[in-house]
């Protein structure tokens, strides 16, 4: 019975003693131990095996129990002292809590008394500052009160001064008072709700309107619609009275400008009128030599009395541009039958250059955005096509009238004048398109007539392929165009003149370059090309001449200068053209055609070298190989063979030593074509002996 209460009493105690992994874990960690019987999986009896693994063991029984005896000794010690010790902690805790709470009833107490002196102190402090607010505030709108009296008075002092001055035309003193009053005028917009304040606006408001109407009455006295000035010119009181207009409405300002210039340029609209034989293109140059004089004029006389900032001669050149466009714009409606090539370049060149005069002398500020906007430089361009970009071609092309002067570059980059005037020409520049589509048609004609009478290009022993003149000549005229063009429009002409340049090149291609492709005839001993694809057999075949090879060359040479040539103009042509344009602007068709020319022209280099190879290939295969009974020297149809390649192949190369890829090409092409045609008829050539095999491969 004893036995079993003990092992209940022992399964109650691990039953209590079971603590939780996490708590486990803690202790673990806090009491590290390598004792098996401090794990909290221990095993008394894996323990009492590992102490007495066998039977010999045994005999130290004794000896392992006083050792465990003496541990639980040291145990009971240890939790005794730890029993007795806890005995004391509650009341020491309690002490201790109580001696808390007093320090910081304490220290609560001491908080209460320094934030009671503190409100006390700001309470001093908002009472020894009050009065020096006062202070302030007082001196504040004293000294404010001060500086209004004065504006005050010196407002109303400016008022009467500004009124009698104003009756007295004493437009110098005028100036400076006025500006004065209205800059004292800006510090009563808050007293506007005074009566007497806003009497005095009232009446400087008054003042200024008289002003500007006692100014445009001046004006209108000394410049009258009809033209005739003041005998003794401009006066001083105009000066000042301009002064005062820059004070004044802009409005006034305005319709000074507007009066002055109007009255300044009334003389041209009479001179010029539609019906005057002067207001023609012929006569454009006496157009701008007018308001040249009147420039000086007005500089001589009235330079002094405008504003600088006015830029009164710049606005006179600006407005004499806008009426000179309207007026050749309705003239050239009116007579448009009457325009011709030259003399619409004369005008146009006359034009743009008096645009550069302007772009020299002004700077373009006064330019709205009604006119034309500055243009933005081209990009650097690192195309060959057009050095040189000068214009020497308008003036070769304008009318004969033995006027020296030079042409000035009239589109210059920084220009912001360009197209003032002379956009009135565009409209028009389809006579310029025509008279272009005409001088092309003519020109290939007479390369054509050119290429006939004088025959083919002569073998010549220098190497590389002599190119067709006429197409350096195509291409400079080309480009004489496009820099006229350019010059006159960048727009719509631009696209129709590319049209035109499109065409041409199509007919160069196939009238100068394709069309005079060599086909030879019976009457010349020669092929045609569909012939040239058949076999000849049993006979003969005609090859192209010298004259002939050195032909195709060149027209072979020819169109690669023109492939590359055109795709550098294609490029140039979307520099010049508007940027909304560039779209429209694709020559890809016409270099397809050049494309195709160089092609046919490989085709029947090869074509003959074939042809001329295709008998000696007939003779290989009709020989009886099976006859042969010992090997020689290299077969007839080898030398036959060879024999062609050495007279072909040497002038081909020296005369496309410029265009090494198209002889690389031919070389190509040819091998493709003779490999094939050998093997064919390497079978046909049957029966043949062993001897007559080796005699064969015998090159």
């Amino acid at each position: 019975m004893m036995e079993e209460e003990e092992l209940e009493f022992v399964e109650e105690l691990e039953a209590v003693l079971q603590l939780t992994p996490d708590v486990q874990l803690a202790i673990e960690q806090v009491f590290p131990s390598q004792d098996p019987l401090d794990r909290a999986d221990f095993n008394a009896v894996e323990y009492i095996n590992t102490l007495f693994p066998t039977e010999q063991s045994l005999a130290n029984i004794d000896e392992v129990v006083n050792k465990i005896r003496l541990k639980i000794r040291r145990l009971d010690d240890n939790i005794r002292t730890v029993v007795r010790g806890q005995t004391n902690v509650g009341q020491d805790g309690r002490q201790a809590l109580e001696e808390a709470q007093k320090a910081i009833q304490q220290l609560f107490g001491k908080i209460k008394d320094i934030k009671d002196k503190a409100e006390k102190s700001e309470q001093m402090v908002k009472e020894i500052t009050r009065d020096i607010k006062q202070l302030d505030h007082a001196k504040r709108h004293l000294t404010t009160s001060i500086t209004t009296l004065n504006h005050l008075h010196m407002l109303a002092g400016g008022v009467d001064s500004l009124e009698a001055m104003t009756r007295r035309r004493q437009y110098g003193e005028v100036a400076n008072l006025l500006q004065g009053v209205m800059n004292v005028l800006e510090h009563f917009h808050r007293y506007m709700g005074i009566p007497q304040i806003r009497q005095l606006s009232e009446r400087v408001k008054a003042a200024q309107t008289e002003l500007g109407q006692q100014i445009l009455a001046d004006f209108e006295e000394a410049f009258p619609s009809q033209g005739t000035k003041r005998p003794g010119g401009p006066s001083n009181v105009l000066r000042d009275a301009c002064l005062i207009a820059n004070i004044l409405d802009p409005r006034i300002k305005q319709e000074i400008i507007k009066k002055f210039i109007k009255q300044h340029l009334s003389e041209y609209l009479v001179l010029f009128q539609e019906n005057q034989d002067v207001a023609w293109l012929d006569k454009i140059d006496r157009r701008y030599a007018w308001i040249k004089r009147q420039l000086v004029d007005y500089e001589e006389k009235y330079g002094r009395m405008f504003p600088r900032e006015w830029y009164m001669a710049e606005r006179i050149a600006v407005e004499f541009c806008h009426i000179t466009r309207t007026e050749l714009a309705k003239i050239m409606r009116t007579r448009a039958k009457e325009i011709e090539v030259k003399l619409l370049l004369f005008a146009i060149q006359r034009t743009t250059n008096f645009e550069g005069f302007l772009a020299k002398r002004f700077s373009g500020c006064t330019l709205t955005d009604g006119t034309l906007k500055k243009p933005e430089s081209p990009p650097a361009s690192t195309n060959p096509f057009l050095e040189d970009e000068a214009a020497p071609e308008m003036e070769e092309l304008a009318m004969e009238k033995g006027d020296s002067e030079q042409p000035k570059k009239p589109k210059a980059p920084d220009n912001p004048f360009h197209g003032i005037v002379s956009k009135c020409f565009e409209p028009h520049l389809y006579v310029y398109i025509e008279s272009q589509d005409k001088n092309l048609g003519e020109l290939i004609d007479r390369f054509v007539a050119d290429f006939k009478a004088q025959g083919p290009p002569k073998p010549s022993m220098d190497e590389g392929g002599a190119v067709l003149p006429s197409c350096a000549d195509l291409f400079v005229y080309y480009k004489k165009c496009m820099v006229q063009c350019s010059q006159l429009s960048t727009g719509e002409p631009m696209i129709a003149l590319t049209t035109i340049f499109q065409k041409y090149l199509q007919e160069y291609a196939w009238k100068i370059l394709s069309g005079n492709l060599p086909k030879t005839t019976s009457s010349s001993g020669g092929l045609t090309i569909s012939s040239l694809l058949k076999e000849k057999e049993g006979s003969e075949v005609a090859k192209f001449t010298l004259e002939e090879l050195c032909l195709i060359c060149s027209i072979l040479s020819t169109a690669e200068y023109c492939l590359a040539t055109t795709q550098q103009l294609e490029e140039k042509l979307k520099e010049k053209v508007d940027v909304s344009l560039i779209e429209r602007i694709n020559l890809s068709g016409e270099m397809d055609t050049f494309s195709t020319v160089i092609s046919s022209s490989i085709q029947l280099l090869v074509q003959d070298l074939d042809a001329a190879c295709d008998p000696a290939l007939t003779a290989m295969s009709k020989m009886q190989w099976q006859n042969v009974e010992h090997v020689g020297d290299q077969s007839p149809y080898v030398t036959s063979v060879i024999l062609h390649i050495k007279q072909n192949v040497p002038i081909i190369r020296d005369n496309l030593a410029s265009t090494r890829k198209y002889f690389t090409q031919f070389c190509i092409k040819f091998a493709n074509s003779f490999i094939p045609k050998f093997i064919t008829h390497l079978f046909k050539c049957k029966p043949i002996s062993m001897v007559g095999a080796e005699q064969v491969r015998n090159w």
